[in-house]
């Protein structure tokens, strides 16, 4: 039997959804430093210490989609951001894939649920005050691809 890894964010009140945020965070992170292959990625994932609590039909979603799609993507934030993407720290950069993959291709998650919780990913897992601009960034990002539904949620 493999040892399982400590996981780096011990809190108890993390919903098997945010889990699942939490490990494809891991695992983008793993993919943009090492360019591994995403199925070696996801293999080493579920291993770790917690996956089981995690939505792991979401994690494949987060993980697979962020990869599969980056460059459109990557697309659609680049006009968002103030420096080129290569500059973004892993986490940041990883933070906005799953926002962008999750507001594209879950419009069952209301759009503020995806910032917040792209937003959380990057306070925990991020610098001082990289969850500020992972916020305005998605917050354009949302602008563009839930455009009914912000315009909805203002009246």
């Amino acid at each position: 039997m493999t040892e399982k890894t400590p996981h780096a964010n011990p809190s108890k009140n993390r919903t098997p959804r945010h889990r699942a945020r939490e490990f494809a965070l891991q695992g983008l992170y793993q993919w943009l430093l090492n360019n591994e292959d995403a199925g070696a990625i996801d293999a080493n994932i579920r291993e770790a210490h917690g996956f089981d609590k995690s939505d792991a039909a979401h994690f494949d979603a987060l993980l697979h989609g962020a990869i599969k799609e980056a460059a459109v993507l990557r697309s659609g934030l680049v006009p968002l951001i103030d420096r080129p993407i290569e500059q973004l720290s892993p986490v940041e950069h990883a933070a906005l894939l799953i926002g962008a993959y999750e507001l594209k291709h879950h419009p069952e998650i209301p759009y503020k649920v995806v910032i917040n919780e792209a937003v959380e990913l990057t306070k925990s897992f991020g610098g001082i005050d990289g969850h500020k601009y992972v916020n305005g960034v998605l917050d354009k990002f949302a602008a563009k691809v839930r455009e009914l539904e912000i315009s909805g949620s203002k009246k």
